[in-house]
């Protein structure tokens, strides 16, 4: 194992490898997310606790979510290897656990231990990217990065499913400890570990603080309109928690030494305007693609019966075209351009996509799939890469995971919105498209299983729909087809508003891109050459290294109109090369 003082004494070779382990563990990490799903109704009939199905799926993201700004501080004050290895471990760890579940409550606790393992990789990861590359080659690989997550999103699903028709349901989590371990002998292998050095003074009144807010955040909004009521005392007494928490945590953070989330981040116009953007992306993103499998089957009634194939089309133009804007990016070095063209085709997708109604065809709902994908492709490389060219290389981890963690925050925000939009809108389109006579004739027990859209994709929910209708007499299999008839066209309606709300959400976050400063990429490495953990040694009373660009101690300017890079400029000398490690 190569012992370094900087991961800038890279060769070549090594820093390809080095980024080979670091997409594998990020796609065993997204793969987590996507690849239960499917098998989850197998679970369910094996394991019993149906009131606990969402848990699976909410203990994973909140305890994932709240882990990934924690994580990206502790890894500029501790360094990458260390966190990047133990969260492809605990991971594993979860993995392993959860396919040994004998109850419901078994497999939330072990999948929330899956949840912290992928948030610390995911917080990682893209820092990981920063300590290898310089700004305009990095470009080149976060596009890599979002193509992990499109490829997980649609390889999950199919994996699931196939697993959990052809051998056990306990192999779903199984399966992700021979990638996981490919990941983590690469990774371990080949990273260089970084010379140890300065004592840090944790912040562990932030990190509870942050907890404190950021976990209620998250429940309210995944139960609200689901478990509670928007108005429910449980719903306004986690946000009302929450803020008393928010507010907390920023007067601890203002006050301590090394806080978890510098204020100084959020005095940054760059950060600001990405962060917004980000949160508004992962609005109009998150709370779109949860509704495409249930409008392409449900509305239109496409027989696919696994969401990866039905959206595989946005999240294959999405791969694409994140690949060539990365190229592109490293190429012209300027980004805001790509960002706001990127954002308005997304927007112009959404729009595409809420005029679908029960006539559209698959042919049209694959098109407008496309147009979002190329929208998003565009944006998600960018804009963790504009923070990590606009401030100082001390903070690249901490910038990084908090880019992450707005994006999912907003996504969980925005499913819960859209879903309180969809149901509200459903029932009441559903009772205009039924006529009164149907509806009377109908048994309530009936009428109350036809309000949940989701009977739509359950072949055996609609079998036994039709069955009870034809035991009505007559008119039973006339009156089923009028109800579902009016089902469909009430679920496209709703969904359609939905669609629209999340262009509106999108052309906000165009806005706001407008406004984001446009710093040249750097070109050239200035990674300080002895760091420990991303901090610069003069820090810690050591003189500059010859030959290195050590950024300065100080916080990243909060007034002037030159931020301040990780990197000299394009026309700027570079420092003289390191040596290559050797082994």
């Amino acid at each position: 194992m190569t012992q370094v003082q900087s991961v800038s004494q890279m060769g070549t070779r090594t820093k390809v490898l080095v980024m080979t382990g670091t997409l594998l563990g990020l796609f065993t990490a997204a793969m987590d997310q996507t690849i239960v799903g499917t098998a989850m109704p197998r679970v369910v009939a094996h394991l019993g606790g149906y009131e606990h199905y969402s848990w699976v799926f909410t203990g994973f993201m909140v305890v994932s979510t709240t882990a990934v700004p924690i994580v990206g501080k502790l890894t500029d004050m501790y360094g990458r290897k260390f966190f990047f290895l133990g969260g492809i471990a605990i991971m594993m760890l979860g993995s392993a656990l959860c396919g040994t579940s004998q109850s419901m409550m078994q497999l939330i606790a072990f999948r929330a231990i899956q949840g912290l393992g992928a948030g610390t990789i995911m917080a990682t990861a893209f820092a990981i990217i920063g300590d290898v590359f310089p700004p305009a080659q990095r470009a080149r690989w976060t596009g890599l990065m979002a193509g992990v997550f499109a490829a997980a999103s649609v390889v999950g699903p199919l994996i699931g499913g196939y697993i959990t028709d052809n051998l056990n349901w306990r192999w779903v989590f199984y399966v992700n400890l021979p990638l996981g371990a490919v990941a983590l002998s690469v990774f371990f292998s080949v990273m260089p570990s970084v010379r140890a050095g300065a004592r840090h003074q944790l912040d562990y009144w932030g990190v509870t603080m942050l907890i404190l807010a950021v976990v209620p955040l998250l429940l309210a909004f995944s139960w609200a309109n689901e478990q509670y009521p928007w108005l429910s005392p449980q719903i306004i007494g986690l946000l009302a928690f929450a803020a008393l928490a928010a507010l907390a945590f920023a007067v601890v953070e203002m006050r301590a030494a090394e806080p978890i989330l510098p204020p100084a981040l959020f005095r940054h116009p760059i950060f600001l305007v990405s962060a917004a953007v980000t949160f508004l992306t992962g609005m109009a993103m998150f709370g779109s693609i949860i509704y495409l499998p249930l409008f392409v089957q449900g509305v239109i009634g496409s027989s696919a019966t696994n969401s990866g194939l039905v959206i595989m089309p946005m999240m294959l133009s999405l791969a694409i075209t994140a690949a060539i804007m990365g190229q592109v990016l490293a190429r012209w070095g300027r980004y805001r351009i790509i960002a706001v063209v990127g954002l308005a085709v997304m927007a112009g997708g959404m729009f595409l996509m809420s005029g679908m109604d029960a006539t559209s065809t698959n042919a049209i709902a694959t098109r407008n799939m496309i147009v979002v994908g190329i929208g998003l492709g565009a944006t998600m490389p960018i804009f963790i890469l504009v923070v990590q060219n606009a401030l100082p290389y001390q903070m690249l981890g901490v910038s990084t995971a908090a880019i992450q963690f707005f994006r999912s925050v907003g996504g969980t925000m925005g499913v819960a919105i859209m879903g309180s939009m969809v149901n509200s809108t459903f029932s009441a389109e559903l009772t205009a498209e039924t006529s009164p006579q149907v509806r009377e004739a109908t048994p309530p027990d009936l009428l109350e299983r036809l309000q949940n859209p989701q009977s739509l994709l359950n072949a055996d929910l609609l079998a036994g729909l039709r069955e009870a209708f034809a035991g009505l007499g007559e008119r039973g299999p006339v009156m089923f087809n009028e109800i579902m008839l009016g089902t469909r066209t009430a679920l496209g309606t709703a969904i359609a508003e939905a669609f629209l709300l999340g262009m509106g959400i999108t052309l906000a976050a165009l806005l706001v891109a407008i406004f984001l400063k446009e710093v040249p990429l750097a070109k050239t490495w200035a990674v300080p050459e002895a760091t420990v953990g991303g901090m610069p040694l003069e820090r810690l009373g050591s003189p500059p290294v010859a030959g290195s660009s050590a950024v300065p101690a100080t916080p990243p300017p909060t007034g002037g109109d030159e931020p301040v890079r990780d990197g000299p400029g394009p026309d700027e000398r570079p420092p003289d090369p390191s040596p290559p490690a050797e082994k």
